[in-house]
């Protein structure tokens, strides 16, 4: 009796461990060094898994706060700057942020940098917006299964942003000062 307990509690612990150690959307993080600066972005990597995600109908359109995205899933996307940004014109000071995105019709995003940060990912307040800027939106060669955030040097104090999930992929420049 005693040995069945005891291997009912054992399979009940690794059965749960099995669980927590892949998450449907697991945390991610990408960093880049940039003029000598680190940006960094946390964020959570949700999966297509037959779903339709953007657009009338889709998984995204059912968020409380669209057409606004926490670009992710779970808690809401942060990055952390250790220099100043000039994103595509928007002048975000070093510090930590939220990041969000606009979805503003097929192949429109905008990418919102929030100052309030710590929340869950549906609790946007647009009033804490630093500010928004325009992302280039292009259709991958191939649906991308699992979302993607990558940072990416270009050259000297410049750098770039994608955001990369089931036919769009978005970028928006960056430099560092």
């Amino acid at each position: 009796m005693i040995t069945r307990i005891a291997t009912f509690a054992l399979a009940s612990i690794a059965l749960t461990g099995i669980a927590v150690a892949q998450p449907p959307s697991p945390p991610a993080e990408t960093s880049v060094t940039v003029n000598g600066k680190n940006i960094t972005i946390k964020y959570s990597a949700p999966s297509v898994r037959g779903r339709k995600i953007f657009g009338d109908g889709g998984v995204i359109s059912k968020d409380p706060t669209y057409p606004v995205w926490r670009a992710g899933a779970n808690a809401a996307t942060s990055m952390t700057t250790g220099g100043n940004l000039d994103i595509n014109g928007l002048k975000v000071p070093a510090g930590s942020y939220t990041i969000f995105v606009a979805l503003n019709g097929d192949h429109d995003w905008d990418l919102i940098v929030n100052k309030k940060t710590g929340e869950w990912g549906l609790a946007y307040n647009k009033s804490a917006d630093l500010g928004r800027v325009k992302m280039s939106v292009t259709k991958p060669p191939a649906p991308l299964e699992t979302f993607q955030i990558s940072l990416e040097a270009t050259g000297g104090n410049k750098g770039k942003l994608t955001l990369s999930w089931e036919n769009d992929v978005a970028t928006v420049p960056f430099t560092v000062q």
